[in-house]
């Protein structure tokens, strides 16, 4: 529910063009570091959808941000969400990134999208009913539908600026970025999801899969983009969970499980979405961040 506060609609920053607009977020170039914007656009089949979600780029960027905090101790790319630390050219702004934006140093990009698994689901389930296996990662027979594996596996996809990412084995990705690249960001990726997954459990809340981004900051790896959010992650409430079945998601997931239901074929222009698909999609949002973390305030934000 939202309470009295309105929240700001970005929709860019008067005068100044970003070097990069993403389906979410827009980057702005500040010569030594970068300004990242979290926008209220939702995404899916890869298409942007024309209704936004109010708040949405809230959560996410102070969901990352808090994560960033709670892994202090591996290398991302974040410097600050206090408008305070941002330069003075940017100050005038402050209505509209408060919340939503994070000042991060400058990376390379490695061009992997880093995905770990701990149940069986989405695109991976679809994959193990065809072959047995999720990226050339043989599993047993018999398992259900959001079960939940043995141990997390990586599974890594291509990283694509437009159209779908596509699934890969580890020696494919070893050809694309090396075998020591991929081979550190596996170990970190799955240390990260491990840990995350202890914690968000006692929270009430089960990491599904979730994915991450990596780049090279000083010539060593760290984790860059977003992490552990709504948007790159499913989400299940822990008390609602069983095996054999789609789950109730606090995530995108309930974008595209409306989406499949509206008979949209997944071409472009993405259909519209009602005021009540946007309210229920804010609240699982919302109760994402509530669940996981009880200090984050997001009523100061409007949300």
């Amino acid at each position: 529910m939202m309470n009295d506060r309105k929240i700001e609609n970005y929709s860019g920053l008067d005068g100044i063009e970003p070097i990069h607009k993403g389906k979410v977020r827009d980057i702005y170039d500040l010569d030594d570091n970068l300004l990242i914007v979290v926008s209220d656009r939702i995404s899916a089949y890869d298409s942007v959808l024309p209704t936004m979600i109010p708040g949405k780029g809230v959560v996410l960027n102070t969901i990352s941000a808090k994560w960033f905090d709670w892994f202090k101790d591996i290398p991302n790319h974040k410097l600050s969400i206090d408008i305070n630390d941002y330069p003075d050219s940017l100050r005038k702004f402050g209505d509209l990134l408060k919340g939503r934006s994070m000042l991060v140093r400058k990376a390379e990009r490695i061009d992997l999208e880093c995905i770990v698994r701990g149940y069986i689901t989405g695109s991976g389930w679809r994959e193990y009913q065809e072959s047995g296996s999720i990226c050339g990662i043989r599993l047993p027979d018999g398992l259900k539908d959001s079960q939940k594996l043995e141990e997390p596996i990586f599974t890594p996809s291509t990283k694509a600026d437009s159209g779908h990412d596509e699934n890969i084995t580890i020696e494919e990705a070893a050809s694309i970025v090396g075998s020591d690249t991929i081979n550190k960001v596996k170990q970190l990726s799955l240390s990260i999801f491990t840990e995350a997954s202890r914690y968000a459990s006692d929270k009430g809340i089960l990491i599904a899969d979730t994915k991450f981004e990596f780049g090279f900051i000083d010539g060593e790896i760290a984790v860059i983009d977003e992490i552990l959010t709504p948007d790159s992650s499913r989400f299940w409430l822990a008390e609602e969970y069983q095996p054999g079945r789609k789950q109730r998601s606090l995530d995108k997931q309930f974008i595209r499980d409306y989406l499949d239901k509206s008979g949209w074929d997944h071409n472009p222009p993405a259909p519209e979405l009602p005021p009540d698909i946007v309210k229920k999609t804010t609240e699982r949002y919302k109760m994402s961040v509530e669940r996981l973390f009880e200090d984050i305030d997001l009523g100061r934000y409007g949300i």
